[in-house]
């Protein structure tokens, strides 16, 4: 079964921001976004991007090659093998992902767009699949990246369907950054917006994220828990008003219902 711990129990940011936190963690993990931002870096670039010496670099790099997290090649550094063996490892931590994906790529073969499932982690709505078909444009998120709950339908589908006061704590920690005019600009606006969700069964995304590019999602639930959401986006020339409402919504919606399904009989 699908753990409830990754969409429901999972502290927010602010909440880990109170703790203690140990420097040398926190510049080791820099070090390991900035190798994954530029597909690797040497001594000097990651020295001068960060704000610490060389010597400091290169002693957290040696215990991470030491650790054979990373791999040196000549004088750059990038990440080893070993972090796809962790990635695969978290994967296989969400109970059921095997129905998931096969749902999600289904749904991306059947419509020719884009099928994604999230999960909420710290916040954010974390990626956990994501599949693309063959009309689909690329777009900015990938497995295992974040985007923010209030300006996608992802994110608006699980507050929609959490318990309100999960909900609350949640839209009082979200800062309402506007990246397109159409993003919701307020608590009060998104609560609009989610009693909308919670009326018709699924949320959008009308370029509230990017610019041009649309989006339906469903809820994927067990009972009144919400595991998850699943998604499909497109542009907004084919995403348009009757389609989204009509087989885009009701596609979404299927297979959010056969992933339910499948969870509750496996």
């Amino acid at each position: 079964m699908i753990r409830r711990i990754c969409v429901s129990a999972m502290p927010t940011a602010p909440e880990a921001d109170s703790r203690r936190t140990i420097r040398s963690v926190e510049i080791t993990l820099d070090i390991v976004e900035a190798l994954q931002e530029h597909d690797g870096a040497g001594v000097t670039t990651l020295a001068e991007e960060l704000g610490h010496s060389k010597s400091t670099i290169h002693s957290h790099l040696r215990t991470l090659t030491d650790r054979e997290l990373l791999v040196r090649d000549g004088d750059s550094y990038r990440l080893s093998l070993r972090v796809l063996d962790m990635a695969t490892h978290v994967r296989e931590q969400i109970g059921d992902g095997d129905v998931i994906r096969e749902e999600a790529r289904s749904l991306a073969e059947q419509t020719g767009e884009i099928a994604q499932f999230g999960i909420e982690e710290y916040g954010r709505v974390s990626y956990f699949c994501k599949f693309t078909g063959k009309k689909g444009v690329e777009t900015a998120s990938r497995v295992g990246t974040q985007q923010p709950m209030h300006s996608t339908a992802l994110g608006k589908t699980i507050l929609a369907y959490l318990p309100e006061e999960r909900t609350e704590k949640l839209i009082a920690d979200i800062e309402f950054n506007r990246p397109t005019p159409n993003t919701v600009s307020g608590p009060d606006e998104l609560r609009a917006d989610l009693d909308e969700i919670r009326e018709r069964g699924y949320a959008l995304d009308d370029e509230e994220n990017i610019a041009g590019l649309r989006c339906v999602a469903a809820p994927v639930r067990d009972g009144e828990k919400v595991l998850g959401a699943l998604s499909l986006s497109g542009p907004s020339s084919r995403f348009t008003e009757d389609r989204i409402h009509s087989e885009l919504a009701e596609a979404v919606q299927r297979s959010a219902n056969v992933i339910e399904l499948n969870t509750k009989f496996s």
